[in-house]
């Protein structure tokens, strides 16, 4: 936390009083009730999260959402790397980024594409694109399954991103 400048005292006591007030959830919570929020659960006061962070007032910076970016993609990469099994070691960087993609998006859920993790098992990348299509996930997110898929088959065209380098050409949901 920063506590320089003329503040820097009164902020770290601050900081100190807010740990020990609010305490530390890392897990969503209606701050009226106290109780975890999950699908279905009606909210009577804030969505809140850490030390008492209520995440609809102010919300999130741009710098904090790529923060939790940079450690959600950690995840997803150990668990693509897991799904992947021996194969990942001769995944090129664009079908590695496909799978962390995946993972990203499915958790944990990715091992329920057996035949996909098959396919990249013996290099059979039109399969297991073929895979990820044939599947609820692909019918539910659309234009990023296509655009995985694409790329996991080795297209050209698989995504925008690499043509610029930047991945910024990629702005709208699910690309």
């Amino acid at each position: 936390m920063v506590t320089h400048g003329r503040d820097g005292a009164a902020l770290a006591l601050a900081a100190e009083l807010v740990r020990r007030h609010e305490g530390l959830r890392l897990r969503v919570y209606d701050d009226a009730t106290g109780l975890e929020i999950r699908p279905g659960t009606i909210v009577r006061g804030r969505p809140t999260i850490g030390w008492g962070r209520n995440l609809l007032d102010p919300g999130i910076t741009e710098a904090e959402a790529d923060a939790m970016l940079e450690a959600d993609l950690r995840r997803a990469k150990w668990t693509a790397e897991a799904f992947a099994g021996d194969a990942w070691a001769w995944l090129d960087d664009r079908r590695r980024a496909a799978v962390i993609d995946m993972a990203f998006n499915l958790g944990g859920r990715i091992f329920r594409f057996v035949r996909m993790r098959e396919a990249l098992a013996r290099g059979d990348y039109p399969t297991a694109a073929r895979e990820m299509l044939d599947s609820r996930w692909a019918r539910q997110i659309g234009r990023r399954a296509e655009t995985l898929a694409r790329i996991m088959r080795g297209d050209a065209g698989g995504a925008v991103a690499w043509a610029t380098g930047t991945g910024a050409a990629i702005t709208r949901r699910g690309q």
